[in-house]
């Protein structure tokens, strides 16, 4: 189980704790995160000119990465900014007013919707449809836009993704690796998932409402980046009561559509989130040519210029942190090359796996390990990359103890996806926090202290049901 640590695996850990510590000053990580990246590089390749090179290869990595997600919230910003100015959202949103009325309806309602699209589809796509119908109506009842953000984070690529009850790809990536059934992986997960989702979202909920209380927080608190100004152009020039109804009725049913399409044709991920993005163009494009007419053409550009420029700003700041951590992962090889030792699995897991080789073997040591590997992999961003070495991990603590791999394989689970699914890692939960126009470095600070919470009970209960 022994792995080789070498001089850029301790700067790697050197370089999280400064990032980690910016981000908790409120400071900015680019700097730190540029000069991360030339210290790994020239520390590995003893070039001056490629480790330069590296840096700027780093960014193209990120970017490539990230693509789809800057892409699909652009094209949804400049629909929304459509539905906004031809005064369509206001008759959109009118049925949602009169359910929604608190901000703790608006809160808890969000955070199970999108609990429930994401268990079929996925939380990015969830997003997108949860975001552009209900972020309004929640802002008008008195949840900040960052309250909405952090109910569907911390419900979508929180419960639903650690958990991953109906696509089950979570589940079967650990239980493979942990030599068990995908059964019994779910069956073990369960009341963990329960008890990390109840303890997270309440914990949320109560900082939440003492802050608003407060005054520490204010509906502009942790916003990055203000949608486009719109057009001084009034609504009833645009569009008549009837239209607007029409297209109230219509947008909900395209997307209606899309969540039936992706369930015949089993669309799931980047797959479903093309879906919702396409249909977000068609609708654009259509609403801007009837009610915009002659300057229909011009108009669709111009309210695409402004979704790109808004989804540009808002990924600006994260793309050099995203870089940074990508050299944890697949991306290390891809940007600097092939310098690492040829065991290694990259740096992120070769961390876990040192941490698992150098603890003694209990079920409370057990556990408490269990949940530090599954948020060491997960500092990657992506939640997954390392959860199959969470399941690894675990078989060889449940032979060593004689029980709870299964127990064990889904609190590594939980821990990794809660991390880098989606949200405490910054550019994992910029899905949510670009479509409410939130900062995702604020985001993941108002994510930190729940989660946590979370974790610590989750472990505590791991450790009674081994």
């Amino acid at each position: 189980m022994g792995v080789e640590l070498t001089a850029l695996h301790w700067l790697y850990i050197v370089f999280i704790g400064l990032i980690i510590g910016f981000m908790v000053k409120r400071r900015d990580t680019t700097l730190i995160c540029v000069i991360g990246i030339f210290l790994i590089a020239i520390t590995a390749t003893g070039s001056l000119s490629g480790s330069v090179s590296s840096i700027f290869n780093s960014f193209i990595y990120a970017i490539t990465e990230l693509l789809p997600t800057i892409l699909v919230i652009s094209i949804i910003v400049a629909m929304s900014r459509t539905l906004t100015t031809t005064g369509i959202n206001d008759v959109m949103i009118s049925p949602f007013s009169k359910l929604i009325r608190t901000p703790a309806l608006a809160y808890w309602t969000i955070g199970i919707l999108m609990m429930v699209i994401s268990w079929f589809f996925w939380p990015s796509p969830a997003v997108a449809l949860m975001g552009a119908v209900l972020l309004p109506v929640a802002i008008r009842v008195g949840l900040p836009a960052l309250g909405v953000a952090m109910a569907m984070n911390l419900f979508g690529h929180g419960i639903a993704l650690s958990g991953d009850f109906i696509i089950q790809a979570a589940p079967k990536l650990t239980a493979d690796a942990a030599g068990l059934s995908v059964s019994e992986v779910i069956d073990a997960s369960i009341p963990l998932v329960f008890v990390m989702g109840l303890v997270t979202t309440v914990a949320a909920f109560y900082f939440l409402k003492r802050d608003l209380k407060s005054g520490k927080m204010t509906a502009t608190t942790g916003i990055a980046a203000e949608r486009p100004k719109e057009t001084t152009e009034l609504d009833s020039q645009l569009l008549s009561s009837g239209q607007k109804r029409f297209f109230a009725l219509f947008i909900p049913l395209m997307f209606a559509l899309d969540v039936a399409a992706m369930s015949i044709l089993n669309l799931q991920g980047g797959d479903a989130t093309a879906l919702i993005g396409g249909t977000s163009v068609f609708i654009l494009l259509l609403i801007t040519m009837i009610s915009h007419k002659n300057n229909g053409l011009e108009k669709a550009t111009s309210y695409m210029i402004d979704g790109f420029q808004f989804g540009f700003k808002v990924f600006g700041p994260v793309i050099p942190i995203a870089a940074f951590f990508y050299l944890g992962d697949a991306g290390f090889t891809k940007i600097i090359g092939e310098f690492l030792p040829k065991t290694s699995m990259g740096i992120v897991n070769d961390l876990g796996v040192a941490l698992a080789s150098a603890v003694p073997l209990s079920k409370e040591i057990g556990a408490v390990t269990l949940t530090a590997v599954g948020a060491i992999t997960g500092l990657d961003g992506s939640g997954f990359s390392g959860i199959s070495l969470a399941g690894s991990v675990a078989n060889i603590f449940g032979t060593a103890i004689g029980a709870g791999a299964a127990t064990l394989t889904a609190l590594g689970q939980i821990a990794a996806i809660w991390v880098g699914g989606g949200t405490l890692v910054p550019w994992a939960l910029i899905p949510a926090a670009a479509i409410c126009g939130v900062d995702p470095f604020e985001l993941a600070r108002r994510n930190l202290k729940p989660v946590t919470i979370g974790l610590i009970v989750t472990t505590i209960v791991a450790i009674f049901l081994i």
